[in-house]
């Protein structure tokens, strides 16, 4: 699978760390920063991860913050995402079985590394329901209000 993986300062380390998880799990990984721990802003991030998503570059992506919530709000602002911030396995699974979640977030201040290598299995080995959710999923990004 080919896996997109942006975040901000603050997740830089857990970044790295999940980066080079995925790849021993044998998906092709594009980190799209940042290289250090100097000061940045995850909106900018954020889009650039959503970017790669929308323009199919990527099947997924990982997208890390602090708290994991605003860079899943940047990332969200694309129609063609649908980002779900999650602290366990169970709500990375649900993220892709009921709403086909293209982008997990994460905070790296509040999931360990261990936590967010199990949001990841789950994230990635749960494929989308269908069915009663399909609709659903059609308007987060086609809203009819």
């Amino acid at each position: 699978m080919r896996i997109a993986i942006a975040s901000d300062h603050a997740a830089v380390d857990l970044k790295a760390a999940l980066r080079e998880y995925l790849i021993g799990l044998g998906h092709e990984v594009a980190d799209l920063g940042p290289e250090t721990a100097d000061r940045v802003d995850y909106p900018d991030y954020g889009y650039k991860l959503a970017s790669v998503v929308e323009e199919g570059i990527v099947d997924r992506g990982v997208a890390l913050c602090g708290s994991g919530i605003g860079i899943s709000i940047a990332v969200n602002r694309n129609p063609a995402c649908r980002c779900a911030l999650v602290s366990e396995p169970l709500s990375a699974a649900l993220a892709r079985e009921h709403n086909d979640a293209n982008v997990i977030a994460m905070g790296a201040r509040l999931t360990g590394e261990d936590m967010a290598k199990a949001c990841l299995d789950a994230f990635l080995s749960t494929d989308f329901g269908g069915g009663r959710h399909a609709g659903r999923v059609e308007k987060l990004s086609n809203p009819s209000f």
